[in-house]
């Protein structure tokens, strides 16, 4: 992406927490990256790219779970 166009999450790519959850490692990282803000417009958290109820079972996830919010999250960036 050019610099002079802004991702979805308003940061430099390098800011983003990035997980292959098909070829990543054994305990599946969380995505937030402390930028905690809900834009009202996709529902989405501008930081993660999670919804809330994502967000809100992430702690009591299985790493299955956990997985498949990640292929969620790279399907929204892919399609910003």
């Amino acid at each position: 992406m050019p610099p002079d166009q802004p991702n979805a999450n308003h940061l430099p790519p390098e800011a983003l927490i990035t997980f292959d959850p098909v070829n990543g490692a054994a305990a599946v990282p969380s995505p937030c990256i402390g930028l905690c803000q809900m834009d009202p417009d996709t529902g989405l958290c501008q930081g993660c790219q999670r919804d809330i109820d994502e967000i809100v079972a992430w702690g009591g996830a299985s790493e299955a779970s956990k997985r498949g919010i990640w292929h969620a999250i790279n399907r929204r960036r892919a399609n910003v």
